[in-house]
């Protein structure tokens, strides 16, 4: 008999506890082969990364002995709309350049080279593929599942979730507005996002998502201790993902100045912007957040042109101008190893 897609999705990792993907440097090899090692299943994120850097990071996670890991990999979207907005905004930023000692980048659209990651990843065959920023098409979804790999969708709404299983999607993550970094949403409309984040609350989605299918759902977005895991899984998902929760532990990539604002007074509040990258993320509320409301829709082209600012303000430890992406539960993220904070999360399972 056939295994349920439940099942397979219960059978990648001894606990229901994922750790989410977080691009940009958070996820490492090392925070997957804890991960594991603990009960969870890590993810890759292979978003910004080269298919050779992806490849490269897999075959560290295969080498350690891990059985079951995960990679999370963008779908492109399409040019901005408003490409003489993005240019405007672009312009406005070259005095915040300046402080750190950088200028604006071009912005350019790209498809974060997909062809070449969706081939590693068609020959690599992880246990789970996870797909951000919108659905695949169905056949890279179907040669994906032919090796055996479980292709999971990011959904933010009833309408993405329908989207994704009638593509053929074997489970659905499903993030609420409070978790931290890009909302995974298909689409990226024109106007100003909500600063505190929009639509309905995660545990309401999860009801939402299971009224128009019954694939199996993972729960994501400001889960960070038992009790938010406990309310997930009594909800109806399968599991949990976190993120926030591990930024500041020692296998996570995340710089020191994102790690040590995570527990600094003078941060007290988080805000959904666009400012950094053109596509809606939640950060912790620092100057640049603040003074950049406004920004327009325009991904990736606006984190193509701020990309060397924000590499800048890193290298000087500028936390006004970094883009520190965190989620509404930041204030709980420990600097303890990953194995305990997952024991701590995983007795919300129990």
């Amino acid at each position: 008999m056939t295994d349920s897609p439940a099942d397979r999705v219960r059978q990648l990792s001894e606990l229901p506890i994922w750790v989410a993907p977080m691009a940009g440097g958070p996820s490492t090899a090392a925070l997957v082969i804890a991960a594991a090692r603990a009960g969870a299943l890590g993810f890759l994120a292979g978003g910004y990364k080269t298919a050779e850097t992806m490849l490269a990071e897999i075959s560290t996670v295969r080498a350690a002995g891990v059985p079951g890991f995960g990679v999370n990999v963008f779908v492109p979207g399409q040019p901005a709309r408003h490409p003489e907005a993005v240019a405007d905004y672009v312009a406005s930023l070259r005095d915040d350049a300046r402080a750190p000692g950088a200028a604006p980048g071009e912005p350019s659209w790209d498809d974060d080279r997909w062809t070449g990651k969706i081939t590693v990843l068609m020959a690599g065959r992880p246990s789970v593929i996870s797909f951000t920023f919108g659905c695949p098409p169905a056949d890279v979804i179907r040669g994906l599942q032919a090796g055996g790999t479980l292709v999971a969708v990011t959904v933010t709404d009833p309408r993405e979730a329908a989207s994704a299983a009638a593509a053929g999607a074997d489970l659905l993550c499903v993030q609420g507005p409070a978790a931290g970094a890009h909302r995974g949403t298909f689409a990226n409309p024109p106007g100003p996002p909500a600063r505190g984040g929009s639509g309905p609350g995660l545990l309401a989605l999860i009801g939402a998502a299971a009224a128009v299918t019954d694939l199996p759902l993972v729960a994501a977005g400001g889960i960070a201790d038992a009790r938010g895991v406990a309310a997930a899984l009594s909800a109806g998902a399968v599991g949990v993902q976190a993120g926030t929760a591990f930024l500041r532990c020692p296998e996570s990539g995340a710089h020191p100045a994102h790690k040590a604002a995570l527990a600094e007074p003078r941060f007290t509040s988080t805000e959904v912007t666009r400012a950094f990258s053109g596509r809606p993320a939640r950060a912790l509320a620092n100057k640049f957040v603040l003074e950049h409301a406004g920004a327009p829709a325009g991904y990736p082209e606006i984190n193509n042109a701020t990309r060397p600012l924000r590499a800048a303000a890193a290298a000087s430890g500028d936390q006004d101008r970094m883009s520190l992406y965190a989620g509404t539960g930041f204030r709980s993220a420990s600097d303890r190893p990953a194995a305990e904070i997952i024991e701590q999360l995983a007795a919300g399972a129990r």
